[in-house]
């Protein structure tokens, strides 16, 4: 099988790490790719936004599958065009991608399917964000409702910085604050069939014990030895399968991959929100112990035939994964600092460096985003995982670099509060 990877970040390379190693695989391309990817795969110069260069690209290379990686594509419509050329694409059209595209649309959702979420209203005016403000209290919960590159969500208890965060949007969703610890659980679709992956956690406050700003995600690991045994099963039958019926009813059938972000609240599991794609940086833990071939799970729910796939199967380890970012992350990160020892750390046992943000000037590696690098690692249990990973972390070096040292520390000691 030929594939085509469309994407440039830590989640492509991820995607398209693991389809070079997939036995059935003959061909990896990418679109644009990082230079991380190139170390494998044949990389192309395509705009991802460019539904029509995607397609005229994957007809030309003869792929048997084309991977959309990022929301912007999707909702931009990309995997529509791809399927207008007749190539099998893993990736929902447009209209479903709107599950990510727009937070309300996801809360209407929700609402018509009774899948278990926060209460929330939807903004235009900033009288009407005052009003919701106030009705639901501290901590604040502001979302921006359109894409924003996972940085569009304020949690605070400063009233002035959530209408502020507020001001800065179009519509926003104001949410009551759900409690609890956060799980993401994603899962693959062919618009009938839902297949659950493990669960994961991520991390996406920037410093150390959940301080600081927003972020795309500095760190997640999985599976997570704390979560309820009946988690998955749960999740499946009151959130998963309801929300994609309800898709098909509303004649928006999604296929491709549904991101369930939850919190385990007093009150039960809720949905915090919806993504129509795989997660960064939880996709680097999850498909490190993915053992069930990648390439059939994304054909399979490419070509309606996810059913004969059987659920995916899983090694039995931990695997966790640390973000180095750049400096002034996630502010305005700094770009053009030169990289070393990614090829040391690429070296050691049971470890993958995942580029995000990188390119090459020169013949030097440099930062060329927020997230420049994602350490994956995998062990016999978290421990191991972690030192693995911190080793790897160790022997990297940039101007500026920052990461956070304590990814999934309570888990691997076992103190963590449920």
């Amino acid at each position: 099988m030929k594939t085509l990877v469309i994407g440039a970040g830590g989640r492509e390379h991820a995607l398209a790490l693991s389809l070079s190693r997939d036995p059935h695989v003959t061909e990896v391309h990418a679109a644009p790719g990082n230079p991380g990817i190139a170390a494998f795969a044949s990389v192309h110069d395509v705009d991802p936004m460019d539904g029509s260069a995607v397609a005229d690209l994957a007809a030309g290379l003869g792929v048997d599958l084309v991977v959309v990686g990022p929301e912007a594509p999707l909702v931009a419509g990309v995997a529509d065009a791809v399927r207008a050329a007749g190539i099998a694409c893993f990736g929902p059209t447009a209209a479903a991608a709107q599950l990510e595209g727009s937070k309300a649309f996801a809360k209407q959702v929700m609402a018509a399917a009774e899948v278990p979420t926060a209460m929330a209203h939807v903004c235009e005016t900033a009288d009407e964000v005052i009003a919701a403000l106030d009705a639901f209290g501290p901590p604040y919960v502001v979302k921006d409702d359109a894409l924003a590159a996972g940085k569009g969500v304020v949690v605070t208890d400063d009233r002035q910085e959530a209408i502020d965060h507020a001001a800065q949007c179009g519509a926003v969703v104001i949410e009551e604050f759900l409690d609890g610890p956060e799980v993401s659980l994603f899962a693959i679709t062919d618009g009938e069939t839902v297949l659950p992956l493990q669960p994961a956690q991520d991390f996406k406050r920037a410093f150390d014990g959940d301080a600081g700003p927003n972020t795309g995600g500095m760190g997640a690991y999985t599976p997570l030895a704390w979560a309820p045994d009946d988690l998955v099963a749960e999740v499946s039958r009151r959130v998963l399968v309801p929300t994609i019926q309800e898709m098909a009813r509303r004649g928006t059938p999604f296929q491709g991959l549904l991101y369930a972000g939850l919190a385990l609240t007093q009150r039960g599991v809720k949905v915090i929100e919806f993504n129509a794609r795989f997660g960064d940086p939880e996709t680097q833990a999850l498909l490190a112990l993915l053992r069930t071939p990648l390439s059939a799970l994304l054909h399979g729910a490419a070509t309606g035939e996810l059913g004969d796939v059987g659920l995916p199967h899983w090694a039995p380890e931990s695997a966790l994964t640390v973000v180095l970012a750049a400096a002034n992350y996630p502010g305005t990160p700094s770009k053009g600092d030169e990289i070393t020892g990614v090829d040391a750390a690429n070296a050691l046992d049971g470890v993958d460096v995942i580029h995000a943000g990188t390119a090459v000037v020169d013949g030097r590696l440099v930062t060329a985003g927020g997230r420049v690098l994602s350490i994956t690692a995998t062990g016999a249990d978290l421990v191991e995982a972690r030192e693995r990973a911190y080793a790897g972390v160790a022997l990297i070096e940039f101007d500026g670099a920052q990461h956070r040292s304590d990814i999934a520390q309570t888990a691997a000691e076992g103190t963590m509060d449920t």
